[in-house]
Parts: structure tokens; sequence; C-alpha cells
């Protein structure tokens, strides 16, 4: 990118007015635990790769600062942040630029801020197809969206934050569930906290991130404000302000946990294992049916009169709006050659004039299945998940009914009440369904057409619940890329640009 993005508001600067009034009305700020540092910084110069070439930013480091008063563990519950003040030799006022928030977690897993460099491959990381192994031309060859992000004039905060594997020195848990977002709410309270002391503007917070990451970005923008996560924010001492944002991206997001074993049996349960065998075809047809009930609850609208999009109608949906245009979008930028050799390697693909057509069965097939039965909230509690619904005293739990009845043989077994809140306080897909009004505006969704670690019916259930509630949505799969995939950085960052408006 070779455009410095500055971006603000005139009403984040009566904010950041207000702030600072009715500081000086107490008496200063200058007992305040949350007060950002702004003398306490680190000049320091990087090279970013954009497709104009190198550019040489030099930045303003603030490293390590805890964003709550109480914090657990500081060296997880504290940020960086990063502001550019010069690209190449043009001066940067970032003042009131956008502010990339990168989520940095994978896996559920704790991100540790002492540790961390600040800025590095957090929130979609450096360009590529992700685990396809294999890079995706120029895109591959570029920075990282945090570094993109400074090259165009935007502030970057990196937190860190508790995740599933955190254990105290006495044996106890205490990263489970729902402290990783109750941590990034916490963050964003503190940078709205320090509205007009702290560079960029609160109000034009992007979050991004990663699978895990991903989902935890898509649950901040769907969440804000709402009080389920009072209680646990008061707890840790967080700022008493605004933690909803102004946007989300999410690369690849592990959502909607508890219907994701459902929606992983509609799209592989034909599909056979690494090892060529079929999983249990009977469980699989129960989470299938539950699928196509789960589904047919949400009452989802298409795009361009689709209608209510169903068990029996999605593959119809996915094909129409996401893997033809992914699949032409790649085939059309080969040229003649490659494309004939791609092709005839992958004959289950027709291509016209008119482009790209294929069978759903043809595709899963091809993408093959990655996970075992249940994908998500397993039997033996070995994947991720089931680790992040766990307690201070034990390691992992099951969170459906479903594998809950299956590991106990009770056919009656339900999960308690207050795991079930939990788990609705993980999931973005529970407070777009209720229209939180904190919910972001602006969406920015990114997925690999050949990503198996989830169903594609996640992130277009997530896209068409955003759009059927008026959100301003851009999503779009990657042909032939896997998890993790990011090949169009650069256009995210100018999307940043677009949406974040005018000063």
């Amino acid at each position: 990118m070779t455009k410095v993005i500055l971006r603000g508001s005139l009403l984040s600067l009566a904010c950041a007015a207000a702030c600072l009034l009715a500081g000086a009305a107490k008496g200063g700020r200058s007992g305040d635990p949350l007060l950002f540092p702004k003398d306490d910084f680190t000049v320091e110069t990087r090279t970013v790769k954009t497709s104009a070439g190198e550019k040489k930013v030099t930045v303003r480091f603030y490293r390590h600062i805890p964003y709550v008063a109480n914090p657990v563990d500081r060296d997880y519950q504290s940020l960086d942040v990063i502001v550019p003040i010069k690209v190449d030799e043009a001066a940067v006022d970032a003042a009131n630029a956008p502010i990339l928030l990168t989520i940095g977690v994978g896996g559920y897993m704790s991100v540790n801020n002492a540790r961390s460099a600040g800025g590095g491959p957090a929130g979609g990381g450096a360009p590529g197809r992700g685990g396809q192994g294999g890079p995706a031309g120029a895109a591959a060859r570029l920075s990282g969206n945090a570094d993109l992000a400074l090259a165009a004039g935007c502030v970057v905060v990196s937190p860190g934050c508790r995740g599933r594997d955190n254990r105290a020195a006495d044996g106890k848990y205490f990263g489970k569930a729902p402290a990783a977002i109750v941590d990034l709410k916490a963050a964003v309270r503190y940078i709205r906290h320090n509205t007009g002391v702290m560079p960029g503007n609160p109000g034009r917070i992007v979050s991004t991130g990663v699978s895990a990451g991903g989902a935890l970005s898509a649950l901040l923008g769907a969440s804000g404000n709402s009080r389920l996560y009072d209680a646990d924010l008061e707890k840790i001492g967080a700022a008493d302000a605004d933690d909803s944002i102004f946007a989300s991206a999410c690369f690849c997001p592990i959502t909607d946990l508890d219907h994701a074993d459902m929606a992983y049996e509609w799209m592989y349960g034909a599909v056979p294992t690494r090892s060529g065998s079929l999983v249990d075809q009977e469980l699989s047809r129960q989470l299938k049916a539950q699928f196509a009930e789960y589904q047919a609850a949400l009452n989802l609208r298409g795009k361009e009169g689709f209608g209510i999009i169903t068990a029996d109608n999605y593959a119809g949906y996915l094909l129409r709006y996401y893997l033809i245009p992914s699949a032409n979008r790649f085939l059309r930028g080969l040229t003649d050659e490659k494309r004939r050799g791609y092709l005839a390697r992958n004959p289950w693909i027709t291509w016209t004039d008119e482009g790209a057509a294929f069978a759903f069965a043809d595709y899963t097939a091809r993408v093959g299945r990655m996970k075992g039965l249940p994908a998500f909230d397993d039997l033996a509690m070995a994947q991720p998940e089931p680790g992040l619904f766990g307690t201070a005293t034990a390691d992992a739990r099951h969170f459906t009914d479903f594998s809950l009845r299956q590991a106990s043989g009770d056919k009656t077994a339900r999960i308690d009440g207050g795991l079930r809140t939990v788990v609705n306080m993980m999931n973005a897909m529970y407070f777009i369904g209720r229209g939180n009004g904190g919910c972001a505006r602006y969406w920015w969704l990114r997925q690999g057409a050949a990503d198996n670690h989830t169903s594609q019916t996640v992130i277009a259930n997530l896209a068409v619940s955003l759009e059927n509630r008026g959100k301003d949505v851009n999503a779009r799969l990657y042909w032939d890329a896997g998890h993790g995939a990011n090949e169009d950085p650069e256009d995210f960052i100018a999307w940043i640009g677009a949406v974040s408006g005018p000063i």
C-alpha cells in the first residue's frame, strides 16, 4: 500500500475532549492504574513488504502494558501498542487513525504478552495458502496484516490473553472459558478508557484473528456491551467503558461450537477419513438430523431472493454464492496453459465460457474429511474445544448434550445451566441471533475453500446472520486454500480505510 490512511471522526475528538475535562474535574488521572503510559516507548524501524515495494516504517513501540487493574497474571493480561510516526520519509499523524486489534490466539490457547514480539503474525497472519502447502502468488511475498496496517498509518494493538492451557502453581486452571473473551473485552475497554491519551481512534477499532482467534474476533464483534460479562470484567478490574468495536475481521473462525459437530457431519458425514474408513454412520445421521433442526430454527434468508436456507438447499447456496465464485476467480486468474493443466488434474470440474461447474459431493470428496466424530466435542475430549470448557480443577468437559450422552451412556443427560451460559458466552451466533445492540457494523470474513477444520456452513451462517440484520459483510472463500489462508491482505487494509470514512 502506498497511501497513508488517516481516519477518525469529529465525534471521537469530542469524546476525547470530554474525557480529558472529566479527568481534570476529578483532580487529574495521575493515580489511574489504567492510564496509558504515553511517554514510555522505544522508536523502532521495520521493513514492510507491499505490492508497491518495500517501505520503511518508523514506529513508537509501547510494550507490555497491563490493561486491567487486578490481573490474574500480568504476562497475559497486558498489551503492546505500535504507533506509526513515519512511512519512508512521510510523517504520519496517527492520533485519529483506525486501530487494528490483532488477536493472536490459536487453538484457544493463551497468548503471553511478555514473550510476544508485538504486531507480528497475529490477526490474519502472513499472507498465503494456509495448510495447502504453497504460496498464493504475490500475496505470499507481502508482509502480514499488522505490518501492512502500520504502513497504511493505522495503530496496531496486540493484547495477550488467558487461554485453556493456563495453569497456576497450585495446579488450578485460570484461563478456561470465558477468560479469553473477557480479557479481549478488557483490552477494548482500556483503549476507550484512554481516549485522547493513547494514539488512534477508539471509535474505529477493527479486530482480527485466525481460527480460534477468528472466532474470538467474531465474538468480540458480536457481543459488544453484553451484560453477561460484567461480573468477570469487574473481577479483574477492567475499565468501566464501552467494549463494542467498529469492525471485525475473521479468518476461518472456529465458532458456533455447540452446533459445529452437527454442521461437520452435514458436510463430511459421507466422506471417508484419512484412513479411508467412514465414521459411525448412525451417529453421523443423528447429528445431521440435529443440524437440519438447528438450521431451520435460524430462519436465515439467503441473498437475491434465494429464500430460507435449509439443510436441504444449503449445498446449492454454498455453490452459488461462495464456491463457484471462488473457483471462477482462481481459474480466470490462470494462464490458458495453467488452466488446462489444472482442469486435467481435476476432471470433476467442468469449465465453459460461463465459468466453473461441479457437484457439491465431488467438492467435499476433493477436500476430504480431517476430523473424527464428533469433530469438536469428541468423546475422548482430546480436541481443543472440550479443554476450552474445562474448570479450575478439570482440564476438559463435554459441552454438548450429544457427546455427554454418548460418553456417559445416559440418553437423558444434559449439560448444566452454568456451562450452557458459558457456551453461549463463547458463541458469536448467540449474540447475533438475539440482536445484540453492540454488534459491530462492518465484517470481513475469509476462509479457504479447502479448509476442512470446520464446515463451510459455519462461516456462511455467520455471514447470512449478519446480512439479515443489516450489517455490512464482505465474505469470500479462497479456492484450494487451507486453514489460515489470507490471500488478499492489501484489500483488507484498503477495506479498513474505506469503511472508516474521512476525518
